[in-house]
């Protein structure tokens, strides 16, 4: 009796073990399991997107023509396509103004270099073509701060504009700040450099890199002044653009 006792104890240890051992693998890999491949593209996502195929988030509303450009504060509404620290390479489709992941050379697009250095995407209702220096696209923009979630819509102040011309073409990036980060009290790319030294520097740097040398070229920063004139260009173009 004592010798199955014995026996017994040594067993229900060994499950015990053997139950732990598994149960930490498990919840280890349990994120996996619950997003089933899926958390690459879900994850990081603002809430009411569905993912309809691997590359595209349709959005519950048309995130080019639902929103203005500009709101009564003054502030500018920016859509993030490409949150902080993230190379994967999402676009706003001017079809439906749903969220897809650029392809190219049939692969999809990471970008080969470190992370966005800040939050990446483009403000709705506005368009330039080539002739009035855009691409044909919306605005480009990158908003300092904290990381935010693709496909949400943030209020941000416009402060400067980085000028860059890619292979030649004209292609400006509006700066901009989260008002609810350190960065609330910014006005200017001048208030930028003196109290929070290199950002400009880290900016500029990246954006005349990540594509590999001599690709992009920059011609300095712009005030507040350019890049809402820049701004304003863009949203009356479209507007008029997309009249009923």
């Amino acid at each position: 009796m004592f010798v199955w006792f014995v026996s017994t104890l040594r067993i229900e240890s060994d499950l015990k073990i053997f139950l732990h051992r598994y149960l930490v693998i498990f919840l280890i890999f349990f994120p996996s399991f619950s997003y089933g491949g899926n958390c690459p593209i879900l994850c990081g996502v603002a809430p009411g997107f569905k993912q309809i195929d691997p590359h595209t988030l349709l959005s519950p509303a048309n995130l080019i023509k639902d929103f203005p450009s500009i709101n009564k504060n003054g502030s500018v509404n920016v859509v993030i396509e490409i949150p902080a620290g993230r190379t994967d390479k999402w676009e706003t489709r001017k079809s439906d103004g749903a969220l897809t992941w650029n392809i190219k050379k049939g692969k999809p697009r990471v970008v080969k270099y470190i992370g966005y250095p800040g939050n990446y995407g483009m403000i709705p209702q506005t368009m330039l073509p080539k002739e009035l220096g855009g691409d044909g696209d919306a605005l480009d923009a990158i908003v300092l701060g904290p990381t935010l979630e693709r496909g949400s819509v943030i209020k941000a102040r416009l402060i400067g504009v980085l000028k860059l011309l890619d292979n030649g073409e004209q292609d400006d990036k509006l700066i901009a700040v989260n008002p609810d980060s350190p960065f609330t009290n910014i006005m200017s790319i001048k208030e930028l450099d003196k109290k929070f030294n290199g950002i400009t520097d880290i900016l500029e740097t990246w954006f005349i890199n990540y594509k590999g040398l001599g690709e992009i070229q920059s011609k300095g920063f712009g005030d507040t002044k350019d890049a809402k004139f820049i701004l304003h260009k863009a949203n009356s173009y479209f507007l008029n653009r997309n009249k009923n």
